[in-house]
């Protein structure tokens, strides 16, 4: 159980336009046999060649192959060239549940993030809901 000094009730986050910090930060991008799915509809291919082509698959999970000179294939000056089809992981941030059940983890992501502090009001429940999703979405990472 969190402590009470590290809970939090609200949260304040949008997005910047043109920021892709969260895109740059090391670690693997995660997937769901839906999002691959959706990612290749969007890019007209085939799941399989997909799959072949990007994706690094183990017996518990699927993640994104890691190019050698960026993080992620989709990553372009401008932005993410998959936005409207992106992973779920990648969709939910910063409404991850390592993120929101920890204000100091909340707060070091605002070292790289601008978008925390900023924009409307989210309720927790709702950050909450969020991450959520992401421990459905990725049952293995997250214990219940």
């Amino acid at each position: 159980m969190l402590r009470e000094a590290h809970r939090m009730t609200a949260l304040r986050f949008e997005c910047q336009a043109g920021c892709t910090n969260c895109c740059t930060q090391k670690g693997f991008v995660y997937l769901t046999e839906a999002d691959l799915a959706r990612m290749a509809a969007f890019l007209k291919m085939r799941p399989a060649d997909f799959e072949r082509r990007y994706v690094y698959r183990t017996k518990t999970l699927l993640r994104l192959r890691m190019p050698r000179h960026t993080q992620c294939h989709f990553l372009r000056e401008d932005g993410c060239s998959i936005h409207p089809a992106k992973p779920t992981q990648c969709r939910i941030f910063p409404f991850w549940p390592e993120l929101v059940d920890d204000k100091r983890e909340w707060r070091k992501t605002a070292a790289y993030c601008p978008g925390i502090g900023k924009g409307k009001l989210v309720q927790i429940e709702s950050a909450r809901q969020l991450a959520g999703e992401m421990r459905e979405a990725y049952p293995g990472m997250y214990s219940r």
